[in-house]
Parts: C-alpha cells; structure tokens; sequence
C-alpha cells in the first residue's frame, strides 16, 4: 500500500491560509491535518469551524480532521457539515470521549472514516473494546498542544507493535502517525508500519514542500 503523506496545517502560514493548502495539494500532498483545539485537552486554541468551512471552498485535498477538545460529541457533526464533501475522516483523542461508542457512530453514520487518537502515555489495550469499529488509529509521537515539537522515538516500538496487531487481525484500520516527523526520521516510522505520515513544520518550514514531498515519498518506500 501507498504510504500516504499528509501536511499538518497547524504548521502553516494562517495569514495565508488558503494559498498554503493550494501549494502543498499542487505540491501533491495526500490530504491535509487539521488540528483542532480548545485550550482545555490541550494548552492551546488553534482551528475551529469557520476555518474547514472556509478551507472546504477552496477545493482541498481530502479534510483529515483530528478533534483534540474535551467534548468532542458536541462538535463532531458541526465539523463534518461546515467540511461538508472535502472531509475524508474525523478523528478523535480516546482519553476525550465519555461514549466512544456513540462517537464512532455519529461519525461513521455521516459517511466518513472515524478514528482514534492515543497521546504517547495512553497504551494500546484501550483501544481493545473498539478496535473493530475504527478505520483509523493515531499513534501521537508527541504530547498533542503544540506545532514543531521533537519527535518521541520511545513511540516507534509502539507503532510497530500496533502494525503487529493489525497484520494478525481480520480488521484493517488504517496507521497514522503524528508529532515531530520530518525527512531526516519519516523512514523510520514508515518502516515501523504507519499507512499515513503527518508532518506540519517538516513540510511547511521547507523551501520546496513539492521537493519535501517527493524526498519523503522517497524515502518511505525505501528507494
């Protein structure tokens, strides 16, 4: 399988916001993140609605939006309505929802993928009760608040035993992989087992995020 490579938007220039996801959809990027926080989960506010509302005009690649806030049952279907046809997928922090259940359903009864987050510190075992209903699982290589932070190598064991998990298992999510990732290390984490490889400041501090892009495709396949 193609290993998917996915530019953070919180890494970006937001005065120009708009033209910044043009240039990393030209540059051939596969969707884009969008990190969503309230200042509660995590200590900072980045994104909210009118943002995807905005962005979804503007024909991007394909919506990945990852929802670290505190009440996530509240905004799951407002995010999906304001991306409307641009979102491919919501996912959400584990350590967040008090009805998991109930939140991969909302989420999946809208007709797209859902996901599960786990910060670094949360072990894989709680994902146990839900793993068969999820289409997606992200592992966080770094504590989620901040762009720019420095990748927690500890993170690869887990991402591989993940991997592990999967390969023996009738059910398929997808791997995605976010926090800290840039071209110097995305090899490593594409050889441990993601499908999908976030990087903000890794692409969207670059030059060239086509030169970025085609380097880490690159160097994710192993050529």
């Amino acid at each position: 399988m193609k290993k998917l490579i996915v530019p953070s938007i919180l890494s970006a220039d937001f005065a120009r916001l708009g033209d910044e996801v043009r240039a990393v959809k030209d540059a051939g990027a596969d969707w884009i993140h969008v990190d969503v926080m309230d200042g509660h989960f995590v200590p900072n506010i980045s994104i909210g609605i009118p943002v995807v509302e905005s962005l979804a005009k503007s024909a991007p690649p394909p919506m990945d939006i990852h929802l670290m806030i505190d009440n996530p049952d509240e905004f799951v279907e407002k995010f999906i309505d304001a991306g409307g046809d641009a979102v491919r997928g919501v996912t959400v922090q584990i350590e967040t929802c008090k009805l998991l259940y109930s939140t991969i359903s909302a989420i999946k009864a809208r007709g797209v993928s859902a996901g599960i987050a786990l910060n670094p510190t949360t072990p894989l075992s709680a994902l146990e009760e839900v793993f068969e209903y999820v289409d997606m699982i992200l592992i966080m290589t770094v504590e989620p608040g901040f762009a720019g932070q420095k990748f927690i190598h500890s993170m690869v064991p887990k991402v591989r035993k993940l991997r592990d998990i999967i390969d023996r298992s009738e059910h398929k999510p997808l791997i995605e992989v976010d926090g800290g990732i840039k071209l110097d290390n995305i090899h490593v984490i594409a050889e441990a087992g993601a499908d999908a490889i976030v990087s903000g400041s890794g692409i969207f501090h670059t030059e060239s995020y086509a030169e970025t892009i085609s380097l880490m495709r690159k160097a994710v396949s192993g050529k």
